[in-house]
């Protein structure tokens, strides 16, 4: 594997190694989007059987056709393939292994969950013994719960990288085109065969294919495409989704294509992928002139510290509010909406601090261990993804809470060897900034 993708680097027009201003850019972009989006869906009021926290966009007509703006994971996956080929490549050339890889995300991305789970288990315990309502534990566990769905996925995904990076070099049309076969076939089975459990096979192939775009991407292949080449692409494939949604086969709101997740998100991701890479030339123009890439530096060094607490930090204040003496319009009202730019920030106020103390979890280096094999990895994958689905089955509750923190540390595979390197205060350093 390893000759194979070097001769692949080696080729002049196929850099594959270098960070892009650009793509650091739209995934912190991406990641403000996503808090905004769930910022604006926590809704908290006092109905008639007491306490209700629901989401205020769910059932909304209007925010069907505005999810085809606001749906950025494809795009914010797209440019994770990117980062995660660069990083794997320039690990290779250093001698690094599949298993090492794997270890490196695994500690960048299971750290701060454990943190996260055993806080909010903890937390959720506390509310519990001193007599908070079983329903609003419980429903507060499971809002946390929601979001992450991302964790699991991006970890399968990140410790496929090795081998699909590799696939990519041998054969990389037909490991796109095997990939988007796969998309059309579990949703025509689901859909023909009325299987709807069929349809989280793509949980696998939906976010493969995007996340082989960046790969693409990041060979330089879709900015040799000529602009009309893209705009026409882009224009396809918006036109095929809209011809898809209107005879029945996907839902019109880019949300619910997430659950399960459905080849919609792979023909948007198609669409993003182009009409990005026409704007990259401006935006690294701009990353090279703006003051604000310092802040985008910071946004990438913390990206799973603020994904991961978002959504505590917003629960927590939506607990707030039910406490305090205040009036709570409806949500979706004209009032409610009026608030909106106040409630933007206070939950910026309070993550920011949030994050600049447990953003230190991200930096903790993961210190090299022979024991570690690609064997080893793949078993660390398995139980780190089964860590998020046991939360995402029933929620964060103590219990779950407790079962997945201790696969999370068995996935991050502690033995004797790192046990021992962790040891030495060489080895215990901030890592690289790298985008998780």
């Amino acid at each position: 594997m390893k000759s194979d993708t070097t001769a692949h680097l080696s080729r002049p027009h196929v850099p594959g190694t270098a960070r892009d201003a650009s793509v650091d850019v739209i995934r912190s972009f991406c990641l403000v989007v996503v808090v905004a989006l769930h910022a604006l869906m926590v809704g908290v009021s006092v109905g008639p059987q007491g306490p209700v926290l629901e989401n205020a966009l769910d059932g909304n007509p209007w925010f069907a056709s505005w999810s085809w703006l606001v749906q950025i994971m494809p795009l914010f996956f797209i440019a994770g393939g990117f980062s995660s080929i660069t990083q794997w490549r320039r690990m290779q050339l250093r001698g690094g292994t599949a298993g090492g890889y794997v270890r490196l995300r695994l500690v960048r991305l299971l750290v701060p969950a454990v943190v996260l789970v055993a806080s909010v288990g903890t937390g959720l315990l506390i509310l519990a013994v001193y007599g908070v309502p079983a329903e609003i534990v419980e429903t507060a566990g499971y809002r946390i719960s929601q979001p992450l769905w991302f964790l699991a996925v991006y970890l399968g995904c990140s410790a496929l990288v090795p081998v699909l990076a590799f696939a990519h070099g041998k054969a990389g049309l037909r490991t796109l085109v095997g990939l988007g076969l796969a998309i059309v076939a579990v949703d025509a089975g689901r859909l023909i065969l009325d299987l709807p459990a069929l349809g989280y096979a793509n949980l696998a192939f939906v976010w493969l294919f995007i996340q082989q775009l960046g790969f693409w991407l990041a060979d330089g292949w879709v900015g040799r495409m000529s602009g009309a080449v893209r705009k026409w692409t882009a224009g396809f494939s918006l036109i095929l989704l809209m011809t898809l949604f209107a005879s029945g086969w996907y839902s019109g709101d880019m949300f619910s294509n997430l659950n399960p997740p459905t080849g919609a998100l792979a023909l948007l991701a198609i669409a993003q992928l182009m009409v990005f890479s026409l704007a990259q030339k401006r935006i690294r123009r701009w990353a090279e002139q703006s003051s604000a890439m310092s802040l985008v530096g910071l946004v990438g060094a913390r990206a799973m510290t603020i994904y991961l607490w978002h959504m505590p930090v917003m629960v927590s204040l939506a607990g707030l509010l039910l406490v305090v003496p205040v009036h709570l319009p409806v949500p979706g009202s004209a009032e409610w909406w009026l608030g909106r730019p106040l409630w933007l920030v206070a939950v910026t106020s309070l993550l920011v601090p949030v994050v600049r103390w447990l953003g230190r979890c991200e930096q903790v280096n993961a210190p090299h261990s022979p024991a570690f094999t690609d064997r080893r990895a793949a078993l660390s994958t398995v139980s780190g993804v089964a860590g998020v689905v046991v939360l995402l089955i029933d929620g964060i509750t103590p219990a779950t809470a407790a079962v997945s923190v201790t696969l999370f540390i068995c996935a991050l595979g502690v033995d004797r060897t790192s046990r021992t390197a962790a040891k030495s205060p060489a080895l215990v350093r901030p890592t690289t900034r790298t985008a998780a």
